[in-house]
């Protein structure tokens, strides 16, 4: 099989979710990373570049998306793994130049940009591939296939947290730093963790949100963002939601949880035990499925009983991104420029809310 030549912005020396996409970018041996531009200076870029191993380093992305689109051995994809506003205008320009795009979300820092970015996408050949990780676990993609396949009946409820403690006091080191400062990250939790959880419930139902009615709030003295969100949830076809996303939950590590409810059965998934759906008939027993085990039709890299998690999560959007590049299109269930923008507009209806003191809101179209 071809592997697909790779570039990457950001994640250079110090970057977590650079590391990160550079084990997921390589686990199933699609793609084969040979460019960056890793870092905010041509030195430190260089650096992190050298310590890679990487065949070439650029001192910005702006080079880098104009020499690789001339080069005929260039890169065919880029990963974009900066903070929030430094999204826009790479993948702008790789798209523009015909490569495909591998993004963080949120996509963008607002809501215009995703619109802009969405008119690009929709202009360019290439694709852009946006890592929501968590529809890369295989039991949410049972999950999904479970609501599909009608064995909840008509959905009534969805009920979704993602509940950390990292940002419990105020912001120190590199990671935390940027989070912190909303000309970088935009929006504190709802941008960072809020629109994960958002994803997953429109994921596993299939259903857009229609309305939010949101209270946002900075517990921490001196932050500038948002560290802590309660919403409430309407959905089409009458499914009602509450979503909490928290980053200053003490005692909560990473802890992501989904509840959907139907007039038929009801099922639930945590991030902790991820091999795991509890998926319970009304009137009948409680049933533990696993990926691999009895009934189970989605993919596995290893056979049930061998924990698959986070990394491999992570590394099945960018299989599917490579399937999706050698088709010439998203097959459904990938997030991409659409989920993007669908992302930016939550994000901009919880603003509305929260600001007209939780008033309900449509999710504009």
């Amino acid at each position: 099989m071809k592997q697909i030549a790779l570039g990457m912005v950001g994640g250079g020396q110090g970057a977590f979710i650079g590391g990160v996409h550079r084990i997921a970018a390589r686990l199933d041996g699609r793609f084969r990373l040979i460019a960056g531009a890793l870092s905010s200076t041509p030195e430190r870029s260089a650096a992190s570049a050298a310590e890679l191993g990487l065949e070439r380093s650029y001192g910005d992305w702006a080079e880098m998306a104009r020499d690789e689109a001339a080069r005929p051995d260039g890169i065919e994809a880029v990963a974009i793994v900066t903070p929030n506003h430094m999204h826009f205008g790479p993948a702008k320009a790789f798209l523009e130049a015909g490569i495909h795009v591998i993004c963080d979300k949120p996509m963008t820092v607002t809501l215009d940009e995703a619109l802009e970015l969405k008119a690009i996408a929709d202009r360019s050949d290439a694709l852009l591939v946006l890592t929501h990780t968590y529809a890369g676990y295989p039991m949410l993609r049972e999950a999904r296939r479970l609501v599909t396949s009608g064995a909840l009946g008509k959905l009534r409820l969805v009920n979704v947290e993602y509940v950390q403690d990292w940002l419990a006091e105020l912001e120190t080191g590199k990671q935390a730093a940027w989070r912190g400062d909303p000309k970088q990250a935009g929006t504190g939790a709802i941008g960072d963790i809020g629109t994960h959880a958002a994803h997953l419930a429109r994921f596993v139902t299939g259903l857009p949100i229609e309305a939010v009615s949101a209270e946002m709030h900075s517990f921490v003295e001196g932050r500038q963002v948002d560290d802590n969100i309660h919403v409430m949830l309407r959905m089409v076809q009458g499914v009602r939601g509450m979503l909490w996303a928290s980053q200053v939950s003490v005692g909560f590590d990473n802890d992501l949880r989904l509840r959907v409810v139907g007039d038929k059965a009801g099922m639930k998934w945590c991030h902790d035990r991820p091999e795991e759906l509890r998926f319970t008939r009304l009137g009948e027993p409680t049933q533990i499925l696993t990926r691999g085990g009895p009934g189970y039709a989605g993919k596995s890299r290893v056979p049930g009983g061998h924990p698959e998690g986070f990394l491999e999560a992570f590394a099945s959007i960018y299989a599917d991104a490579a399937d999706a590049i050698a088709a010439g299109a998203l097959p459904e269930g990938l997030p991409g420029v659409e989920e993007g923008v669908q992302g930016l507009r939550f994000i901009d209806a919880c603003l509305r809310s929260n600001a007209d003191d939780g008033r309900w809101t449509q999710v504009e179209e």
